[in-house]
């Protein structure tokens, strides 16, 4: 099924020359002379890669509607090949390559439920939640007088992934970070 330029938006997965995309900007200009048109940047959500493509408003797009399916799954553990998961239906464990993770192995815990992405019948990719809660185990201590408005340090999480935080977070805290951004949102109490 083709998608048309007034479908097009940010966040809509897409496919092109048999690839599976996901729109992240979506730009529309109507200029005061000319037709109207659609300026897409996209993800691949198998390699990561971009690619730009820009469409005339109301024209034929090319672009089709991918077969894309969501399972939602538990993260069990890792090991030398990938990750494994666990159907939340079938409690089949689910294997997923260390490539198709890519840099949402940083927010990844074990228990953690979130959506594992397939194209057609195979797994590509996790749709982390938007905040998930790490501790620190690592991060210089802090110093007398370090308040809220004060600088950042570097924490290093649990799961590997570095953090800029406030001067006033200690080791062993477990702090609420923005899988979206990697930035730190608040301590959780």
């Amino acid at each position: 099924m083709e998608i048309q330029t007034t479908d097009f938006r940010k966040n809509l997965k897409v496919e092109i020359d048999g690839k599976p995309y996901v729109v992240i900007k979506c730009d529309f200009t109507n200029p005061g002379k000319g037709s109207a048109f659609y300026k897409l940047k996209m993800k691949n959500l198998e390699s990561g890669g971009t690619l730009e493509r820009t469409y005339k408003s109301g024209v034929s797009t090319g672009v089709m509607k991918p077969d894309l399916e969501n399972m939602e799954v538990e993260y069990m553990y890792s090991d030398m090949d990938g990750f494994n998961f666990m159907d939340q239906k079938t409690y089949e464990t689910i294997h997923v390559s260390k490539e198709n993770i890519g840099d949402a192995a940083n927010y990844l815990q074990e228990g953690i439920k979130l959506d594992l992405l397939y194209y057609k019948g195979r797994p590509i990719s996790v749709e982390l939640p938007n905040f998930v809660e790490l501790k620190v185990v690592e991060t210089d201590p802090g110093l007398k007088g370090d308040t809220a408005q004060g600088g950042l340090k570097k924490a290093v999480m649990d799961t590997g992934l570095q953090v800029n935080v406030p001067l006033f977070i200690k080791e062993e805290e477990l702090l609420r970070i923005d899988t979206r951004t990697g930035e730190y949102v608040e301590r959780v109490k």
